[in-house]
Protein backbone atom coordinates (compact mmCIF):
# COMPACT_ATOMS: atom_id res chain seq x y z
CA UNK A 1 0.00 0.00 0.00
CA UNK A 2 1.42 3.52 -0.99
CA UNK A 3 1.26 6.84 1.18
CA UNK A 4 -1.72 7.69 -1.93
CA UNK A 5 -5.34 7.28 -1.87
CA UNK A 6 -6.07 4.69 -3.96
CA UNK A 7 -8.33 7.13 -5.58
CA UNK A 8 -6.54 10.31 -5.74
CA UNK A 9 -6.05 9.63 -9.85
CA UNK A 10 -6.71 13.49 -10.11
CA UNK A 11 -5.12 16.01 -8.16
CA UNK A 12 -8.22 18.18 -8.78
CA UNK A 13 -11.33 16.36 -8.64
CA UNK A 14 -12.03 12.48 -7.81
CA UNK A 15 -13.25 10.51 -10.41
CA UNK A 16 -15.62 7.66 -9.81
CA UNK A 17 -17.10 6.81 -12.85
CA UNK A 18 -17.15 2.88 -12.06
CA UNK A 19 -17.21 2.66 -8.51
CA UNK A 20 -17.08 -0.98 -8.41
CA UNK A 21 -14.39 -1.38 -10.64
CA UNK A 22 -12.32 1.61 -10.01
CA UNK A 23 -11.90 0.45 -6.05
CA UNK A 24 -10.79 -2.80 -4.72
CA UNK A 25 -13.44 -3.97 -2.43
CA UNK A 26 -11.87 -2.97 0.90
CA UNK A 27 -12.00 0.84 0.02
CA UNK A 28 -16.02 0.09 -0.02
CA UNK A 29 -17.51 1.03 2.73
CA UNK A 30 -19.83 -1.53 5.16
CA UNK A 31 -23.35 0.07 4.24
CA UNK A 32 -22.64 0.75 0.61
CA UNK A 33 -25.14 -1.61 -0.41
CA UNK A 34 -27.73 0.40 1.69
CA UNK A 35 -26.17 3.42 -0.01
CA UNK A 36 -26.28 2.55 -3.53
CA UNK A 37 -30.11 1.35 -2.93
CA UNK A 38 -31.01 5.29 -1.22
CA UNK A 39 -29.75 6.56 -4.83
CA UNK A 40 -32.54 5.09 -6.11
CA UNK A 41 -35.67 6.03 -3.66
CA UNK A 42 -36.89 9.04 -3.18
CA UNK A 43 -37.01 10.04 0.32
CA UNK A 44 -38.81 12.25 2.44
CA UNK A 45 -38.10 15.08 4.67
CA UNK A 46 -40.54 14.13 7.20
CA UNK A 47 -40.00 10.53 6.83
CA UNK A 48 -36.22 11.23 7.54
CA UNK A 49 -37.27 13.12 10.95
CA UNK A 50 -38.95 10.28 11.63
CA UNK A 51 -35.96 8.14 11.43
CA UNK A 52 -34.04 10.50 13.20
CA UNK A 53 -36.19 10.72 16.27
CA UNK A 54 -36.05 6.63 16.11
CA UNK A 55 -31.60 6.97 16.27
CA UNK A 56 -32.04 9.48 18.91
CA UNK A 57 -34.57 7.12 21.34
CA UNK A 58 -31.97 4.25 21.13
CA UNK A 59 -28.75 5.54 20.67
CA UNK A 60 -28.71 8.79 22.92
CA UNK A 61 -29.76 7.44 26.17
CA UNK A 62 -27.07 4.11 26.31
CA UNK A 63 -24.23 7.16 25.44
CA UNK A 64 -25.49 9.21 28.01
CA UNK A 65 -25.56 6.69 30.96
CA UNK A 66 -22.48 4.96 29.83
CA UNK A 67 -20.68 8.28 29.83
CA UNK A 68 -22.39 9.33 33.39
CA UNK A 69 -21.03 6.46 34.46
CA UNK A 70 -17.11 6.02 33.17
CA UNK A 71 -16.62 9.61 34.56
CA UNK A 72 -18.38 8.69 37.87
CA UNK A 73 -16.12 5.06 38.09
CA UNK A 74 -12.34 6.42 37.14
CA UNK A 75 -13.51 9.85 39.66
CA UNK A 76 -14.42 7.56 42.26
CA UNK A 77 -11.45 7.73 44.30
CA UNK A 78 -12.06 12.11 44.42
CA UNK A 79 -15.44 10.78 46.57
CA UNK A 80 -13.66 7.88 48.01
CA UNK A 81 -10.65 9.88 49.37
CA UNK A 82 -12.15 12.00 52.04
CA UNK A 83 -13.86 8.72 53.91
CA UNK A 84 -10.86 6.73 53.90
CA UNK A 85 -9.38 5.86 51.03
CA UNK A 86 -5.92 6.64 51.55
CA UNK A 87 -5.69 4.91 55.13
CA UNK A 88 -7.88 1.90 54.17
CA UNK A 89 -5.32 1.37 51.07
CA UNK A 90 -2.55 2.57 52.88
CA UNK A 91 -0.98 5.11 50.76
CA UNK A 92 1.23 7.86 51.40
CA UNK A 93 3.03 10.73 50.08
CA UNK A 94 2.49 11.22 46.67
CA UNK A 95 0.96 7.94 46.22
CA UNK A 96 -2.65 9.19 46.16
CA UNK A 97 -1.24 11.79 42.78
CA UNK A 98 0.24 8.52 41.47
CA UNK A 99 -3.17 6.60 41.49
CA UNK A 100 -4.61 9.90 39.44
CA UNK A 101 -1.56 9.38 36.67
CA UNK A 102 -1.65 5.61 36.70
CA UNK A 103 -5.40 5.28 35.35
CA UNK A 104 -4.45 7.10 32.47
CA UNK A 105 -1.02 5.12 31.71
CA UNK A 106 -3.85 2.33 31.34
CA UNK A 107 -5.92 4.68 29.40
CA UNK A 108 -2.93 5.27 27.51
CA UNK A 109 -2.06 1.82 26.35
CA UNK A 110 -5.41 1.13 25.67
CA UNK A 111 -5.80 3.70 23.14
CA UNK A 112 -4.94 2.38 19.90
CA UNK A 113 -4.81 -1.31 20.31
CA UNK A 114 -8.81 -0.47 21.08
CA UNK A 115 -9.49 1.94 18.07
CA UNK A 116 -8.20 -0.84 15.80
CA UNK A 117 -10.67 -3.20 17.81
CA UNK A 118 -13.65 -0.72 17.17
CA UNK A 119 -12.55 -0.72 13.26
CA UNK A 120 -12.23 -4.70 13.01
CA UNK A 121 -14.90 -5.19 15.53
CA UNK A 122 -18.59 -5.33 16.02
CA UNK A 123 -18.74 -1.74 17.62
CA UNK A 124 -21.68 -1.88 19.96
CA UNK A 125 -20.30 -5.36 20.88
CA UNK A 126 -16.74 -3.99 21.89
CA UNK A 127 -18.27 -1.54 23.57
CA UNK A 128 -21.01 -3.15 26.01
CA UNK A 129 -18.25 -5.58 26.94
CA UNK A 130 -15.50 -2.75 27.71
CA UNK A 131 -18.47 -1.23 30.17
CA UNK A 132 -19.07 -4.60 31.51
CA UNK A 133 -15.47 -5.35 32.71
CA UNK A 134 -14.73 -1.68 34.03
CA UNK A 135 -17.96 -2.35 36.22
CA UNK A 136 -15.89 -5.93 37.28
CA UNK A 137 -12.86 -4.47 38.04
CA UNK A 138 -14.27 -1.29 39.54
CA UNK A 139 -16.23 -3.59 42.15
CA UNK A 140 -13.06 -5.47 43.40
CA UNK A 141 -11.14 -2.22 44.40
CA UNK A 142 -12.10 -2.61 47.82
CA UNK A 143 -10.33 -5.95 47.91
CA UNK A 144 -7.51 -3.69 47.41
CA UNK A 145 -5.28 -3.09 50.11
CA UNK A 146 -1.92 -1.44 49.43
CA UNK A 147 -0.69 0.83 46.81
CA UNK A 148 0.67 -1.84 44.31
CA UNK A 149 -2.96 -3.72 44.20
CA UNK A 150 -5.06 -0.41 44.01
CA UNK A 151 -2.41 0.93 41.23
CA UNK A 152 -2.84 -1.92 39.18
CA UNK A 153 -7.03 -1.89 39.67
CA UNK A 154 -6.79 1.99 38.42
CA UNK A 155 -4.50 0.72 35.22
CA UNK A 156 -6.82 -1.91 34.25
CA UNK A 157 -9.55 0.42 34.91
CA UNK A 158 -8.27 3.33 32.79
CA UNK A 159 -7.12 0.14 29.74
CA UNK A 160 -11.02 -0.36 29.61
CA UNK A 161 -12.22 3.03 29.36
CA UNK A 162 -9.89 3.82 26.88
CA UNK A 163 -12.87 2.99 24.40
CA UNK A 164 -14.91 5.22 25.56
CA UNK A 165 -14.64 8.83 23.57
CA UNK A 166 -12.63 7.45 20.45
CA UNK A 167 -15.39 4.85 20.01
CA UNK A 168 -18.38 7.39 21.13
CA UNK A 169 -17.03 9.49 18.27
CA UNK A 170 -17.19 6.87 16.11
CA UNK A 171 -20.46 5.76 16.89
CA UNK A 172 -21.40 9.43 16.33
CA UNK A 173 -20.04 9.94 12.77
CA UNK A 174 -22.02 6.74 11.76
CA UNK A 175 -25.02 7.62 13.14
CA UNK A 176 -25.63 11.75 12.91
CA UNK A 177 -24.95 14.05 10.07
CA UNK A 178 -22.09 16.53 10.88
CA UNK A 179 -24.65 19.17 11.90
CA UNK A 180 -26.54 16.92 14.52
CA UNK A 181 -23.38 15.90 16.14
CA UNK A 182 -22.47 18.86 18.47
CA UNK A 183 -26.18 18.92 20.08
CA UNK A 184 -25.69 14.94 20.51
CA UNK A 185 -22.66 14.45 21.74
CA UNK A 186 -22.79 17.27 23.89
CA UNK A 187 -25.65 15.68 25.37
CA UNK A 188 -23.99 12.45 26.21
CA UNK A 189 -20.59 14.19 27.37
CA UNK A 190 -23.20 17.28 30.22
CA UNK A 191 -23.44 13.89 32.12
CA UNK A 192 -20.03 15.08 33.00
CA UNK A 193 -20.98 17.68 35.21
CA UNK A 194 -24.29 15.39 35.61
CA UNK A 195 -21.47 13.26 37.14
CA UNK A 196 -20.06 16.01 39.40
CA UNK A 197 -23.87 17.13 41.24
CA UNK A 198 -24.61 13.57 40.83
CA UNK A 199 -21.56 12.33 42.61
CA UNK A 200 -21.52 15.31 45.16
CA UNK A 201 -24.96 14.05 46.48
CA UNK A 202 -23.30 10.47 46.24
CA UNK A 203 -20.71 11.14 48.04
CA UNK A 204 -23.12 13.18 50.74
CA UNK A 205 -25.40 10.52 51.39
CA UNK A 206 -22.21 8.06 51.62
CA UNK A 207 -21.32 10.14 54.32
CA UNK A 208 -24.37 9.58 56.46
CA UNK A 209 -23.75 5.30 56.14
CA UNK A 210 -22.43 4.21 59.96
CA UNK A 211 -22.21 0.44 59.79
CA UNK A 212 -21.41 -1.97 58.05
CA UNK A 213 -18.33 -1.98 55.94
CA UNK A 214 -15.72 1.77 55.77
CA UNK A 215 -17.85 4.01 54.04
CA UNK A 216 -15.21 4.55 51.24
CA UNK A 217 -15.65 1.25 49.88
CA UNK A 218 -19.13 1.74 49.21
CA UNK A 219 -18.33 4.24 46.66
CA UNK A 220 -16.53 1.80 44.19
CA UNK A 221 -19.19 -0.99 45.01
CA UNK A 222 -22.72 1.42 43.82
CA UNK A 223 -20.62 3.27 40.56
CA UNK A 224 -18.99 -0.76 39.69
CA UNK A 225 -22.83 -2.64 40.04
CA UNK A 226 -24.19 -0.03 37.85
CA UNK A 227 -21.73 -0.18 35.12
CA UNK A 228 -22.19 -3.70 34.79
CA UNK A 229 -25.72 -3.09 34.46
CA UNK A 230 -24.94 -0.53 31.77
CA UNK A 231 -22.55 -3.02 29.41
CA UNK A 232 -25.63 -5.68 29.71
CA UNK A 233 -28.07 -2.90 28.05
CA UNK A 234 -25.30 -2.06 25.75
CA UNK A 235 -24.45 -5.43 24.65
CA UNK A 236 -28.57 -5.99 24.25
CA UNK A 237 -29.62 -2.72 22.82
CA UNK A 238 -27.31 -0.92 21.09
CA UNK A 239 -26.76 -1.77 17.10
CA UNK A 240 -23.52 -2.28 15.62
CA UNK A 241 -24.07 -0.42 12.32
CA UNK A 242 -27.28 1.37 10.46
CA UNK A 243 -27.84 -1.57 8.08
CA UNK A 244 -28.09 -4.09 11.32
CA UNK A 245 -30.33 -1.67 13.41
CA UNK A 246 -33.45 -4.06 14.35
CA UNK A 247 -35.68 -1.01 15.43
CA UNK A 248 -35.28 0.23 12.28
CA UNK A 249 -37.35 -0.89 9.13
CA UNK A 250 -35.30 -1.80 6.12
CA UNK A 251 -36.52 1.39 4.30
CA UNK A 252 -35.48 3.09 7.89
CA UNK A 253 -31.92 1.58 7.54
CA UNK A 254 -31.45 2.88 3.97
CA UNK A 255 -32.82 6.52 5.10
CA UNK A 256 -30.49 6.22 8.06
CA UNK A 257 -27.37 5.53 5.91
CA UNK A 258 -28.37 8.10 3.59
CA UNK A 259 -28.42 10.31 5.83
CA UNK A 260 -24.60 10.15 6.97
CA UNK A 261 -23.20 9.84 3.26
CA UNK A 262 -24.51 13.51 2.99
CA UNK A 263 -21.13 13.79 5.64
CA UNK A 264 -18.78 13.14 2.71
CA UNK A 265 -16.72 10.80 5.45
CA UNK A 266 -18.78 7.27 4.95
CA UNK A 267 -20.10 5.20 7.96
CA UNK A 268 -17.60 2.50 8.39
CA UNK A 269 -14.75 0.33 6.58
CA UNK A 270 -13.48 -2.34 8.85
CA UNK A 271 -10.09 -2.49 6.69
CA UNK A 272 -7.54 -1.15 7.76
CA UNK A 273 -5.20 1.19 5.18
CA UNK A 274 -1.58 1.58 6.04
CA UNK A 275 -1.50 5.17 3.77
CA UNK A 276 -4.37 6.71 5.75
CA UNK A 277 -1.43 5.73 9.05
CA UNK A 278 0.50 7.71 7.30
CA UNK A 279 -1.51 10.63 6.79
CA UNK A 280 -2.61 10.80 10.05
CA UNK A 281 1.11 11.42 11.10
CA UNK A 282 1.67 13.77 8.20
CA UNK A 283 -1.57 15.91 8.66
CA UNK A 284 -0.65 18.63 11.01
CA UNK A 285 -4.27 18.53 12.32
CA UNK A 286 -3.49 15.47 14.47
CA UNK A 287 -0.62 17.44 16.29
CA UNK A 288 -2.51 20.48 16.97
CA UNK A 289 -5.30 18.19 18.42
CA UNK A 290 -2.59 16.33 20.40
CA UNK A 291 -1.13 19.40 21.77
CA UNK A 292 -5.09 20.94 22.45
CA UNK A 293 -5.51 18.07 24.31
CA UNK A 294 -2.74 17.93 26.49
CA UNK A 295 -2.84 21.47 27.44
CA UNK A 296 -6.87 21.25 27.96
CA UNK A 297 -6.16 17.91 30.35
CA UNK A 298 -3.33 19.24 32.79
CA UNK A 299 -5.87 20.69 34.26
CA UNK A 300 -8.09 17.95 34.43
CA UNK A 301 -7.34 16.73 37.56
CA UNK A 302 -7.93 19.27 39.97
CA UNK A 303 -11.77 19.12 38.46
CA UNK A 304 -11.36 15.15 39.28
CA UNK A 305 -9.30 13.84 41.38
CA UNK A 306 -8.64 16.19 43.33
CA UNK A 307 -11.97 18.55 43.81
CA UNK A 308 -12.84 17.09 47.55
CA UNK A 309 -8.95 17.74 48.38
CA UNK A 310 -8.88 21.78 46.88
CA UNK A 311 -12.35 22.18 48.09
CA UNK A 312 -11.46 21.27 52.15
CA UNK A 313 -8.15 23.22 51.16
CA UNK A 314 -9.84 26.79 51.00
CA UNK A 315 -11.65 25.63 54.58
CA UNK A 316 -14.64 23.94 53.94
CA UNK A 317 -15.56 20.87 56.06
CA UNK A 318 -15.81 17.19 54.84
CA UNK A 319 -19.00 17.15 53.84
CA UNK A 320 -18.60 20.80 52.55
CA UNK A 321 -16.45 19.11 49.98
CA UNK A 322 -18.87 17.37 48.72
CA UNK A 323 -21.96 19.73 48.72
CA UNK A 324 -19.87 22.28 47.55
CA UNK A 325 -18.90 20.37 44.35
CA UNK A 326 -22.38 20.39 42.72
CA UNK A 327 -22.06 24.09 41.67
CA UNK A 328 -19.08 23.46 39.63
CA UNK A 329 -21.03 20.14 37.97
CA UNK A 330 -24.20 22.55 37.28
CA UNK A 331 -21.53 25.19 35.62
CA UNK A 332 -20.08 22.20 33.51
CA UNK A 333 -23.51 21.08 32.45
CA UNK A 334 -25.15 24.45 31.68
CA UNK A 335 -22.03 25.11 29.39
CA UNK A 336 -21.95 22.03 27.91
CA UNK A 337 -25.94 22.27 26.44
CA UNK A 338 -25.35 25.71 25.65
CA UNK A 339 -22.55 24.90 23.46
CA UNK A 340 -24.08 22.29 21.48
CA UNK A 341 -26.83 24.47 21.03
CA UNK A 342 -25.26 26.89 19.64
CA UNK A 343 -22.84 24.78 17.41
CA UNK A 344 -25.96 23.08 16.31
CA UNK A 345 -27.80 26.64 14.99
CA UNK A 346 -25.08 28.65 14.16
CA UNK A 347 -22.98 27.12 10.92
CA UNK A 348 -19.00 26.99 11.78
CA UNK A 349 -19.21 28.43 15.09
CA UNK A 350 -16.92 25.55 17.06
CA UNK A 351 -13.95 27.55 17.16
CA UNK A 352 -15.43 30.22 18.48
CA UNK A 353 -17.20 28.31 21.12
CA UNK A 354 -14.10 26.14 22.13
CA UNK A 355 -12.06 29.71 22.15
CA UNK A 356 -14.98 31.77 24.55
CA UNK A 357 -14.57 28.86 27.27
CA UNK A 358 -11.14 28.10 27.08
CA UNK A 359 -10.94 32.16 28.01
CA UNK A 360 -13.93 31.58 30.61
CA UNK A 361 -11.40 28.97 31.74
CA UNK A 362 -8.21 31.17 31.65
CA UNK A 363 -9.83 33.44 34.24
CA UNK A 364 -10.80 31.31 36.74
CA UNK A 365 -7.22 29.87 36.80
CA UNK A 366 -5.93 33.41 37.13
CA UNK A 367 -7.99 34.09 39.73
CA UNK A 368 -7.33 30.47 41.48
CA UNK A 369 -3.05 31.93 41.28
CA UNK A 370 -4.00 35.32 42.03
CA UNK A 371 -6.79 35.51 44.56
CA UNK A 372 -5.29 35.00 48.29
CA UNK A 373 -6.23 31.84 50.80
CA UNK A 374 -8.31 33.74 52.51
CA UNK A 375 -10.83 34.67 49.92
CA UNK A 376 -12.32 31.38 49.75
CA UNK A 377 -14.98 32.10 48.41
CA UNK A 378 -13.59 33.96 45.44
CA UNK A 379 -11.37 30.91 44.36
CA UNK A 380 -14.23 28.42 45.07
CA UNK A 381 -16.10 30.42 41.92
CA UNK A 382 -12.71 30.83 40.41
CA UNK A 383 -12.69 27.12 40.81
CA UNK A 384 -16.36 26.56 39.60
CA UNK A 385 -15.49 28.89 35.81
CA UNK A 386 -12.97 26.29 35.38
CA UNK A 387 -15.72 23.82 34.80
CA UNK A 388 -16.04 25.34 31.57
CA UNK A 389 -12.78 23.54 30.33
CA UNK A 390 -15.55 20.50 29.62
CA UNK A 391 -17.18 22.32 26.27
CA UNK A 392 -13.96 23.04 24.67
CA UNK A 393 -12.80 19.43 24.79
CA UNK A 394 -16.15 17.41 23.92
CA UNK A 395 -16.30 20.70 20.55
CA UNK A 396 -13.09 19.07 19.66
CA UNK A 397 -13.99 15.32 19.83
CA UNK A 398 -16.60 16.83 17.36
CA UNK A 399 -13.63 18.00 15.23
CA UNK A 400 -12.94 14.39 14.90
CA UNK A 401 -16.56 13.47 14.46
CA UNK A 402 -17.07 15.93 11.35
CA UNK A 403 -13.56 16.75 9.66
CA UNK A 404 -11.89 13.23 9.65
CA UNK A 405 -12.99 11.40 6.14
CA UNK A 406 -11.13 7.69 5.93
CA UNK A 407 -12.07 5.49 8.69
CA UNK A 408 -8.68 4.09 9.43
CA UNK A 409 -7.05 7.77 9.77
CA UNK A 410 -10.67 9.06 11.83
CA UNK A 411 -9.78 6.06 14.11
CA UNK A 412 -6.40 7.30 14.65
CA UNK A 413 -6.73 10.89 14.80
CA UNK A 414 -9.42 10.04 17.66
CA UNK A 415 -7.05 7.49 19.30
CA UNK A 416 -4.16 10.81 19.14
CA UNK A 417 -6.33 12.97 20.68
CA UNK A 418 -6.84 11.08 23.43
CA UNK A 419 -3.09 10.16 23.92
CA UNK A 420 -3.20 13.82 24.43
CA UNK A 421 -5.61 13.76 27.26
CA UNK A 422 -3.99 10.88 28.35
CA UNK A 423 -0.67 12.89 28.43
CA UNK A 424 -2.46 15.99 29.73
CA UNK A 425 -4.15 13.90 32.61
CA UNK A 426 -0.72 12.03 33.61
CA UNK A 427 1.01 15.87 34.03
CA UNK A 428 -1.42 16.96 35.62
CA UNK A 429 -1.91 14.87 39.13
CA UNK A 430 1.88 15.74 39.52
CA UNK A 431 1.66 19.34 39.66
CA UNK A 432 -0.83 18.50 42.95
CA UNK A 433 2.85 17.89 45.37
CA UNK A 434 1.81 17.00 49.01
CA UNK A 435 4.59 19.38 49.76
CA UNK A 436 2.67 22.75 48.63
CA UNK A 437 -0.65 21.56 50.54
CA UNK A 438 -2.69 22.86 51.22
CA UNK A 439 -1.92 26.24 48.66
CA UNK A 440 -1.12 23.93 45.86
CA UNK A 441 0.49 27.14 43.99
CA UNK A 442 2.50 25.05 41.37
CA UNK A 443 -0.64 23.10 40.30
CA UNK A 444 -2.78 26.46 39.89
CA UNK A 445 -0.26 27.68 38.05
CA UNK A 446 -0.28 24.53 36.00
CA UNK A 447 -3.75 24.78 34.94
CA UNK A 448 -3.12 28.91 33.79
CA UNK A 449 -0.31 27.22 31.47
CA UNK A 450 -2.25 24.17 30.26
CA UNK A 451 -5.56 26.72 29.05
CA UNK A 452 -3.14 29.55 27.54
CA UNK A 453 -1.55 26.52 25.56
CA UNK A 454 -5.15 25.20 24.25
CA UNK A 455 -6.41 28.40 23.69
CA UNK A 456 -3.51 28.82 21.26
CA UNK A 457 -3.60 25.50 19.45
CA UNK A 458 -7.86 26.44 18.68
CA UNK A 459 -6.85 29.70 16.97
CA UNK A 460 -4.28 27.52 14.68
CA UNK A 461 -6.64 25.24 13.94
CA UNK A 462 -8.91 27.30 12.79
CA UNK A 463 -6.68 29.09 10.59
CA UNK A 464 -5.60 25.90 9.19
CA UNK A 465 -9.02 24.56 7.86
CA UNK A 466 -10.19 28.07 7.30
CA UNK A 467 -7.14 28.27 4.64
CA UNK A 468 -8.10 25.02 3.14
CA UNK A 469 -11.81 26.09 2.74
CA UNK A 470 -10.68 29.06 0.66
CA UNK A 471 -8.18 27.26 -1.56
CA UNK A 472 -10.58 24.54 -2.52
CA UNK A 473 -12.97 27.36 -2.94
CA UNK A 474 -10.89 28.89 -5.42
CA UNK A 475 -10.20 25.86 -7.25
CA UNK A 476 -13.73 24.70 -7.31
CA UNK A 477 -14.38 28.08 -9.01
CA UNK A 478 -12.29 28.00 -11.44
CA UNK A 479 -13.86 24.46 -12.68
CA UNK A 480 -16.97 23.35 -14.29
CA UNK A 481 -18.09 21.65 -11.04
CA UNK A 482 -18.12 24.73 -8.73
CA UNK A 483 -21.26 24.38 -6.59
CA UNK A 484 -22.78 21.67 -9.31
CA UNK A 485 -24.66 18.86 -7.66
CA UNK A 486 -22.69 16.89 -9.72
CA UNK A 487 -19.64 18.20 -7.75
CA UNK A 488 -21.51 17.24 -4.19
CA UNK A 489 -22.17 13.69 -5.53
CA UNK A 490 -18.65 12.52 -6.08
CA UNK A 491 -17.83 14.43 -3.36
CA UNK A 492 -20.49 11.33 -1.19
CA UNK A 493 -19.66 8.51 -3.61
CA UNK A 494 -15.85 9.08 -2.50
CA UNK A 495 -16.51 9.14 1.20
CA UNK A 496 -18.32 5.75 1.06
CA UNK A 497 -15.04 4.92 -0.86
CA UNK A 498 -12.85 5.65 2.31
CA UNK A 499 -11.41 8.37 0.97
CA UNK A 500 -9.74 10.70 3.29
CA UNK A 501 -10.73 14.47 4.10
CA UNK A 502 -7.32 15.63 2.37
CA UNK A 503 -7.53 13.37 -1.41
CA UNK A 504 -11.39 14.16 -1.15
CA UNK A 505 -10.80 17.89 -3.23
CA UNK A 506 -14.86 18.16 -2.24
CA UNK A 507 -15.10 17.87 1.59
CA UNK A 508 -15.10 21.34 3.65
CA UNK A 509 -14.01 21.80 6.56
CA UNK A 510 -16.45 22.86 9.50
CA UNK A 511 -15.36 25.29 11.47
Amino acid sequence: MTSKSPLDNDPEVIQLSSPMSSAASSNLDDTYEAYKKSRDVAIDPAEAKKVLRKIDLRIVPILFFTYLLQYLDKNGINYASVYGLQKGTNLHGQDYSWLGSIFYFGYLVGQYPSGYLLQRLPIAKFLGAATLGWGIILMTTPACTNFAGIATNRFLLGLLEATVNPGFVLVMSMWYTSAEQPLRLETYYCTNGIATMFGGLIGYAVGHITTGLPRWMYVFLIFGSCSIACGIVTLLFLPDLPTTAKFLSERGRTIAVDRVAGNRQGVKNRHFKKYQAWQTVTDPKTWILFIMAVGAQIPNSALTSFTSIIVGSFGFDTLGTQYLQIPGGAVQFLSLLAGGFICTHFPNSRCITMTTANIICIIGAGLLVGLPHSNKWGRLVALWLCYFQGLGFSISLTIVSSNIAGYTKKQLTGAALCTGYCVGNIIGPQTFKSSEAPGYKSAYIAMLIGYCVKLAMVIILYMYMYSVNKKRDRKSAASDLHQSEEEEKEAVEAGMHDVTEIDNKGFRYIL
